[in-house]
């Protein structure tokens, strides 16, 4: 009994040593975690969103007046034949560009060549009935003053010589008729320009004014005719009377005009339906590259503005308030400017207020940026 008491006390004690080296070991690690939680732990420095920056900048800009437009020909004709006859040759192919005078059709000529020799016969009859009819006057003048002839077969002799020289007269006009319609048996071209689909095959019996053969428009100059609205009409006079007003003109999808002109017509009256007044442009078209029809956009270059406030419009943002601008502030922090917007000038807008020359705006990152926020501004090509 006393040796089982004798081992549960060593028992005891050995438990007790345990416990407390133990309990000294972690007391040491909690010395150790304390000394180590006791050093300073420098905090990472904050991300300043880089952003390209322009300057605001003054130009002189021309105002514009934009228009959608139609081209028209200044002068379209219908082909036919002033003569009747076969239609014996179409010279000028469909879709030929042809000069004024240019040979275009030919209708059998025969039977005008054939006309035309009789009326030169008949004005070779005349005038040798004329040339006897004078010699036989003048003889009888001579007799006349003798008192050998009647005055009534003077009388005579001097109708028969007015006979003659009157259908000397009536057959030379023949003639000339007959000229004119050996020579309408060549179609002509009247004007330069292009012809169209033919739309009378060879051997087709043509009549006068009834058989369309082609047709021929003008290409060069063109018109380009559009319709400015009544509230602009004050505008476009008043740039009239500084002078002429030049016109580009655009085609679909084109950022910079092709052709150029001047504004040559208004009308006298605006349409009560739509408000708006006909105007129109004539076009320099040299290479045909304008055909009638075509839909195109006008721009009229009515003045001239100076000292204009000019930003990229990529720099723009829109939002509740209106469009406005991110720009470069105080400690290089964002600042947010409601704006007023001008005309455009290629990639460029004027602004009407809310920046001033020199402010510096943000034109990229937009997106991760917003008022009050820190930047660092990457200085880019100032805007042209």
């Amino acid at each position: 009994m006393r040796k089982w008491k004798i081992a549960l006390g060593a028992a005891v004690a050995v438990g007790a040593i345990s416990v407390a080296s133990v309990h000294l070991l972690d007391m040491g690690n909690f010395g150790l975690n304390a000394g180590t939680a006791g050093a300073a732990t420098p905090e990472p420095a904050a991300f300043v969103m880089p952003v390209p920056v322009v300057s605001v900048v003054k130009k002189t800009i021309p105002i514009y007046l934009d228009y959608a437009a139609r081209t028209e020909p200044i002068r379209s004709i219908t082909l036919q034949a002033r003569v009747p006859g076969y239609l014996q040759e179409q010279v000028a192919p469909d879709g030929s560009d042809v000069k004024k005078g240019d040979l275009l059709y030919k209708i059998a000529p025969e039977d005008f060549q054939a006309a035309l020799d009789q009326a030169k016969a008949q004005v070779q009859r005349d005038e040798a009935t004329l040339d006897y009819a004078r010699s036989n006057l003048g003889r009888g003048t001579e007799l006349a003053k003798s008192g050998y002839i009647a005055k009534d077969a003077f009388d005579q002799r001097t109708s028969s010589l007015r006979e003659a020289q009157a259908s000397l007269a009536v057959n030379q006009a023949a003639v000339r008729t007959a000229e004119l319609n050996l020579s309408y048996s060549e179609i002509k071209a009247p004007f330069a320009g292009r012809v169209g689909r033919n739309q009378a095959s060879v051997g087709t019996l043509v009549s006068v004014a009834g058989t369309v053969l082609n047709t021929l428009v003008q290409l060069d100059p063109i018109y380009v005719t559009f319709n400015p609205s009544e509230t602009d009409l004050a505008q476009i006079e008043e740039a009239r009377a500084a002078g002429p007003i030049d016109v580009d003109v655009l085609l679909p999808g084109d950022a910079e005009p092709r052709h150029k002109g001047q504004l040559t017509f208004i009308d006298n009256t605006v349409d009560r339906s739509t408000g708006t007044i006909t105007a129109r442009a004539t076009i320099g078209n040299a290479k045909f590259a304008l055909l009638p029809g075509q839909y195109v956009r006008v721009r009229l270059h009515i003045k001239q503005q100076p000292d204009a406030l000019m930003v990229p419009q990529t720099a723009l943002g829109s939002s509740q308030l209106g469009k406005y601008l991110y720009v470069v502030g105080k400690n290089n922090t964002v600042d947010q400017r409601i704006v007023s917007l001008g005309p455009t000038n290629g990639d460029l807008v004027a602004i009407s207020s809310g920046v001033s020359e020199g402010d510096q705006v943000i034109t990229g990152n937009l997106q991760k940026i917003g008022p009050g926020m820190p930047v660092s501004p990457l200085p880019q090509k100032p805007a042209t």
